[in-house]
């Protein structure tokens, strides 16, 4: 066994739990990316993982690696630089204990993050919401649960995670009804809730009669429901909204789609700080998104550095060849 398998050991054992306490998830994802790195560079030098050395794993060959994530994995960028950043981590800390592979290591930290185009958030119009809260059928055990979870997702702004994770000892429904989450990087926020939401869930929780410890939304069986049974349930409700609401039909809603609403929804009435709080963002960079997808910020802005004799909203055209010209 060389170098780089007990130091990976370490790595995991000693800095990810021990010192930095990280969380399953981000356990789980550096642990895919080495997964992922070792058998790459088993394939490419012949070597079994347990035998690679630091050596081993130069620069060029995580060159390789990230463009095998992009090309043949056909992994994002922004996938592509979780991975690198995972292995800039265990490089840091291998830098502390292995000084004499220094320049080595220098080079892989020196590997840049891809830039990527960002593309605007997709969201809900009030619409849209109002039809996908009205799909579920709330004559049954499982429509009332999703109807629950759906007006419990937009009116919050939880995360997929936060909602598998949600627990009844979580849910305030008294005066001040609010619901305690434990978010990403472990960081506890307070959501309150609107009246329209606490009276549902108190009704579901009413029905679903369960431990303080149980899952707020739970499958038949009594356990949490998965990420990707919030996604399943999600695709076959707006199936049934689109029906009602057309517009539905040109969008990939996801359940990250919920929360990006449930921030359009508050920017409309608060400042970027609130919403960045209310959301349980690390820094207000991450929330700013939300500002380059509302329209309605970007038009007053115009309508307050128009010169005074301009008539308010926007450029309707004069005549009508010239609308048609418009519609192109």
């Amino acid at each position: 066994m060389t170098l780089l398998a007990p130091t990976l050991q370490a790595f995991f054992s000693d800095r990810m739990v021990n010192q930095k306490d990280a969380s399953p998830r981000t356990i789980a994802a550096y642990r895919d990316a080495m997964r992922l790195l070792l058998q790459f560079a088993s394939q490419k030098t012949g070597k079994p993982p347990s035998r690679l050395t630091i050596e081993d794993l130069q620069a060029p060959l995580i060159g390789e690696f990230l463009d095998h994530l992009e090309h043949q994995r056909h992994n994002t960028p922004r996938t592509r630089n979780a991975r690198l950043a995972a292995i800039h981590s265990l490089y840091r800390y291998a830098a502390l204990r292995h000084p004499e592979h220094a320049h080595t290591i220098a080079r892989v930290l020196d590997i840049p993050n891809k830039r990527y185009d960002r593309t605007i958030v997709a969201y809900l119009e009030q619409p849209e919401i109002t039809a996908l809260l009205a799909a579920p059928d709330r004559a049954t055990w499982l429509g009332r649960r999703d109807h629950a979870l759906l007006l419990t997702a937009i009116q919050t702004g939880l995360r997929v995670s936060e909602l598998v994770n949600l627990t009844i000892e979580h849910v305030r429904l008294d005066t001040g009804a609010s619901i305690k989450v434990l978010g990403k990087g472990r960081k506890q926020r307070v959501a309150p809730i609107t009246p329209d939401t606490t009276t549902a869930l108190r009704a579901w929780l009413r029905e679903r009669q369960g431990e303080n410890a149980d899952p707020v939304f739970p499958t038949r069986q009594g356990r949490p429901l998965t990420a990707k049974a919030i996604a399943w349930l999600l695709d076959k409700h707006i199936s049934t909204a689109a029906r009602a609401c057309p517009s539905l039909t040109s969008k990939r809603v996801t359940p990250h789609t919920l929360r990006h609403t449930n921030a359009m929804l508050l920017l409309a009435n608060n400042d970027i700080a609130t919403v960045a709080l209310w959301l349980g963002h690390e820094t207000i960079r991450s929330t700013e998104i939300y500002l380059h997808a509302d329209n309605k910020i970007k038009q007053k802005a115009i309508e307050t550095i128009a010169p005074a004799d301009t008539p308010p909203g926007r450029y309707q055209p004069p005549d009508k060849l010239l609308a048609f010209l418009e519609t192109l």
